[in-house]
């Protein structure tokens, strides 16, 4: 088993989390070992099975986000007029949860609302998510603040080429 309690996990929807105990659960009258990950102030079951690495991963290392700066500073992938369409592809974008895709998110959107149009509802909540869950891994694999990993994101994100 790649996990254990007292490790930091990142789940695919809530970010960073923390492994605290390991579970069996009934459910439909089977029995299933679940891993008690607590997120803020949120605990999520998450299923031990054949998908727990679409739905847990490890965090980044600090080497991981040097390399990730890239996608940060570099332009942003042009995002549609069109809601429906963005958010579809905002959508896939961060379906597999990892730091690569919630950088591309953030990179896009700040991108995007640079244009006349500003976000919607929708583009503020995933910009939001994938901004919070950025932050937070950052924090952890650089030993940092949140306010420096935020800082050194807004370094990143003003240093477009």
């Amino acid at each position: 088993m790649k996990f254990q309690e007292g490790d930091a996990v990142m789940h695919w929807v809530y970010g960073l989390g923390k492994i605290i105990r390991k579970e069996e659960r009934e459910l439909f009258g089977k029995i299933v070992l679940y891993f008690a990950v607590q997120i803020n102030d949120l605990t999520v079951w998450v299923p031990v099975d054949d998908q727990l690495d679409e739905r847990l991963r490890v965090p980044t290392s600090e080497a991981g986000f040097k390399k990730l700066a890239a996608i940060l500073s570099a332009p942003g992938e042009p995002l549609p007029d069109d809601r429906n369409e963005r958010r579809v592809i905002l959508s896939d974008m961060l379906r597999d949860g990892r730091a690569e895709s919630l950088c591309r998110v953030v990179r896009s959107l700040a991108t995007y609302k640079q244009k006349p149009k500003s976000l919607n509802d929708n583009d503020v909540a995933v910009m939001k998510r994938a901004h919070t869950a950025l932050l937070a891994e950052w924090g952890l694999a650089l030993s940092i603040t949140p306010g420096q990993a935020e800082d050194q994101l807004q370094r990143l994100l003003n240093s477009e080429s």
